[in-house]
């Protein structure tokens, strides 16, 4: 395919208006493989949405694209169906570079490709991100892969070690590409666009149009089709929405409280995977409740059964995932839970509205991590809808719960017709062993259930995280004996920012913008304020960790070097450093980064 530089503009207004007017009612007229329709047929798309009617075309005919959408709009159909439907099959070449922000989304983008190309057995899609073990990413890259789906940071480092060979590439995606720049890779995308090949086609895809997107689309694009999509995603005013902002691993016994303390008859919860429907749904069925995993592995009459006991009563929970659930019309359905907070708009509209139906009131919970409340903000700029937030519930809250439960299990028990007969056996056991009736009644309960009945209460109200706005929430770790000081390899002269330094060890060792304190760079070494409760584990992560081509090689700080006859040891500038002033004008916090 043959291409020219970039003409240094943007597609004309009769571009843009050609792009939008071209919606259609099918895929049939987008000449595309026939293999990637039959995937997107058995997926269940029946027709093409705005940006993807408007992107395809262009697409396949070789052009540049400025995609002006929001999340939740279709839009990784819009690149991915193209992308495969010209890819050459034969060769094992990385052919299509798609760039994403975090981590997750390259996981969801590189999910969304293996399902386009279902009947593609040859096609190999790749994600290299962040985190992951280098070993299983260079493994996938010495088999061969033509789709690598990837963060920033990590792509550049497989291009320094000579691991990555873009020289065959044809496609180059940029996906929330201001997010991209926002969250400091613009540098890093930059290079990329200049490293690889000129004769590539380049497709943007960005929520809004700084200027900052403008220019890197008039440098690096040639003569793009540039096409706006705006979402309509709306939802029923009959249901509540709410969020809960827990950490990842908190969000099982999050959810046992909710369970415990709202009142709901049928529930949906949502899951991304597969093997997490099963695996959670296993969690809830171990502490009592009626749970089922269903997945696109289950067979149809299985399905069929299971949704049938969802309709009749005789299971309660339903764990599943979007593409298991597409379809589901349970009336009891009083409320959906998003586990893991969908990527897109139009998937966290399509799960809420599962509930609420005939007529009945529904109620929607979102949980959100720390490092996932820009989706959140995403959902509640589409939806044009602010959730309420609510706190976890407390031990006190869930023992309340259960004594009231214990009571009521009495209240009902007293009208059984089998009273009688027990209410004998009972007072035998009093007479013949002289033993008080509370003290039986309890032994019984005893019986049913175990000395864990109530819960510990909960540390005091000091320890636990604190309410307050957006800023104070994403604060945490409050300073004061929270921190521990590391040093990191890299320093001016290898000229790195806060911004870069907080990007990647946010993203390779799973911390938020709140694990971070002060950030000191020096000549040849930074200082970084980090939680001082970091584990093993997370620190041999961060070990490895690059940003550009110089590994950190982090370590916690010993303080200020020994003086001995007037030099310095122990490495580092010269002078005393101890005290915490001598490190200068603090540094801007930057919200935290995921750098791949």
């Amino acid at each position: 395919m043959s291409r020219t530089q970039p003409s240094g503009a943007l597609s004309s207004d009769s571009d843009k208006a050609d792009a939008v007017a071209s919606a259609a009612d099918s895929f049939d007229g987008f000449d595309i493989d026939a293999r990637v329709r039959a995937a997107i047929d058995d997926i269940g798309y029946e027709r093409p949405s705005p940006i993807q009617a408007a992107t395809i075309p262009p697409l396949m005919n070789g052009r540049d694209v400025v995609g002006l959408a929001q999340t939740g709009t279709g839009k990784t159909a819009a690149f991915a169906v193209p992308a495969l439907s010209r890819l050459d099959t034969s060769a094992r070449t990385p052919q299509v570079l798609v760039l994403a922000p975090t981590r997750e989304l390259a996981l969801q983008v590189a999910e969304a490709f293996g399902k386009y190309a279902a009947k593609m057995p040859e096609v190999k899609v790749l994600p290299i991100y962040g985190g992951q073990s280098y070993g299983i990413q260079l493994s996938g890259l010495r088999r061969g892969a033509q789709v690598i789906v990837g963060t920033p940071g990590r792509v550049i480092d497989h291009l320094d070690k000579g691991t990555l060979d873009l020289s065959d590439l044809q496609l180059l995606v940029l996906d929330e590409a201001d997010e991209m720049l926002t969250m400091g890779f613009a540098e890093d995308v930059e290079r990329i666009l200049a490293d690889t090949p000129d004769r590539k086609q380049v497709a943007l895809f960005s929520a809004t149009m700084p200027a900052a997107i403008g220019r890197l689309a008039r440098k690096y694009l040639n003569d793009p089709v540039e096409v706006t999509v705006k979402a309509e995603t709306k939802t029923a005013a009959n249901i509540t929405q709410r969020y809960l902002q827990t950490s990842h691993h908190r969000k099982l016994d999050a959810l046992t409280r909710l369970l415990e303390v709202e009142t709901f008859d049928g529930m949906i919860i949502f899951v991304r995977t597969k093997s997490a429907t099963e695996e959670l749904a296993e969690k809830l069925r171990a502490r009592g409740l009626s749970a089922v995993a269903i997945n696109g592995d289950i067979v149809q009459a299985q399905r069929e059964r299971t949704i049938n006991q969802l309709k009749n009563g005789t299971i309660d929970i339903l764990v599943a995932t979007d593409v298991a659930a597409r379809g589901l019309d349970v009336d009891r359905i009083s409320h959906v839970v998003n586990y893991d907070i969908p990527h897109d708009t139009e998937s966290y509209v399509h799960r809420i509205g599962r509930t609420g139906r005939a007529g009945r009131s529904g109620t929607a919970l979102l949980f959100v991590s720390p490092r996932e409340r820009h989706l959140l903000r995403s959902i509640e700029r589409a939806t044009k809808q602010q959730l309420e937030e609510i706190d976890l519930p407390s031990a006190e809250d869930v023992n309340a719960q259960r004594v009231a439960r214990f009571g009521e299990s009495i209240t009902n028990n007293l009208a059984s017709e089998n009273l009688d007969m027990f209410r004998g056996l009972v007072e035998n056991y009093a007479r013949d062993n002289d033993v008080a009736m509370a003290d039986i009644a309890a032994a019984l309960a005893l019986e049913t259930r175990d000395g864990g009945f109530l819960m510990a209460p909960d540390p005091p109200a000091g320890q636990r995280r604190e309410r307050g706005d957006d800023r104070e929430r994403d604060r945490k770790p409050k300073r004061g004996g929270h921190f521990a000081t590391y040093r990191i390899a890299v320093g001016r002269k290898h000229k790195v920012s806060p911004g870069a330094i907080v990007g990647a060890i946010a993203n390779e060792g799973g911390l938020t913008r709140g694990d971070f304190g002060n950030i000191s760079i020096r000549d040849d070494f930074s200082l970084v304020e980090l939680p001082d409760d970091l584990d093993a584990e997370t620190l041999a992560m961060l070990k490895h960790t690059r940003i550009g081509r110089h590994p950190i090689d982090i370590r916690p700080d010993m303080g200020p070097p020994r003086q001995r006859g007037g030099k310095n040891f122990g490495g580092g500038q010269g002078g005393q450093r101890g005290k915490r002033d001598h490190w200068g004008k603090r540094p801007p916090r930057v919200a935290g980064r995921s750098r791949g």
